[in-house]
């Protein structure tokens, strides 16, 4: 499948099981990890990663990203799952 397939060039969100999914939430939530992971990075900014990835679990449990792939870093894979 490709991502065209999954949602249309026309398109910028679909919903699923009733959760709203935008184009980039996943490239999103990625780049708010590795935020909130980097030992760099400014309590204010580890604080707006950690709401940006609270806002986008819906969507991303709707998609099923977590039902195939495991995230690797133990204190992220355990915020992931204790939400």
């Amino acid at each position: 499948m490709r991502a065209e397939q999954v949602l249309p060039d026309s398109a910028d969100r679909i919903e699923i099981h009733g959760a709203t999914i935008r184009k980039g939430t996943v490239g999103a939530f990625l780049a708010n990890a590795r935020l909130w992971t980097d030992p760099q990075t400014s309590e204010q900014a580890r604080a707006e990663a950690e709401a940006d990835m609270l806002d986008a679990l819906p969507a991303l449990r709707a998609i099923g990203l977590f039902d195939v792939l495991d995230i690797r870093d133990v204190a992220l894979r355990d915020w992931v799952d204790a939400r």
